[in-house]
Order: C-alpha cells, then sequence, then structure tokens
C-alpha cells in the first residue's frame, strides 16, 4: 500500500468519524424530547458537514501554497499572506455555517 492510499483511506475515516460523532454524541443526550430529536440530529449533522468542507478547503489552500512555494521560494512571502488570508476566510464562513446549522433546529 503506498502513501497516497494510506492518505486517502485516512481523510475517508476522519470524515466519516466527523459526520457521526456529533450524531452519537446526541443520541446520547436523553432530555431531548422524541419530536425533536430529529431536527437535532440534523442540525448537528449540517454542522459537522460544515466543519468537514471547511476543513478541506482549508486543507487545499495549504496544499497548493505548499506547492507553489517549492515551485518559487522567492515568491514565499506573497504567497504566505495571500493563505492566511483565504484559510481565515474560509473558517470564517464555516463558523458560520455551524452557527446557522445550531440555530436551525
Amino acid at each position: 500500500m503506498n502513501l497516497k492510499n494510506i492518505t486517502k483511506s485516512a481523510v475517508l475515516t476522519a470524515a466519516t468519524s466527523a459526520m457521526l460523532l456529533p450524531v452519537a454524541a446526541l443520541a446520547q443526550d436523553g432530555a431531548a424530547a422524541a419530536g425533536s430529536g430529529t431536527g437535532k440530529g440534523l442540525a448537528v449533522l449540517g454542522a459537522g458537514l460544515a466543519v468537514l468542507g471547511g476543513g478541506l478547503g482549508i486543507g487545499l489552500v495549504g496544499k497548493g501554497a505548499v506547492e507553489s512555494i517549492a515551485r518559487q521560494p522567492e515568491a514565499a512571502g506573497k504567497i504566505q499572506i495571500n493563505m492566511i488570508l483565504a484559510a481565515a476566510l474560509i473558517e470564517g464562513a464555516t463558523l458560520f455555517a455551524v452557527a446557522v446549522g445550531f440555530l436551525a433546529k
């Protein structure tokens, strides 16, 4: 098994865990009423998907920045500033999506 297959399986495992762990935590919440459990579960699942998308987005931005710096080391400063700005915007959008997911219940 090569490094690419190992990385792919690790990412898929982490993504599955990120989607299923909030639902499992919600299932342990005994205080929720029977009717509102489904809405809460979907809200938590949506928030988990938003975090997953944000994490993948920041990872792709970082990957692109590292590859760009490897090709053109003299532009590392400009690339790093743009990478941090893009990661902050992605993180802000992800945080907003998580808040909307929790408020949607």
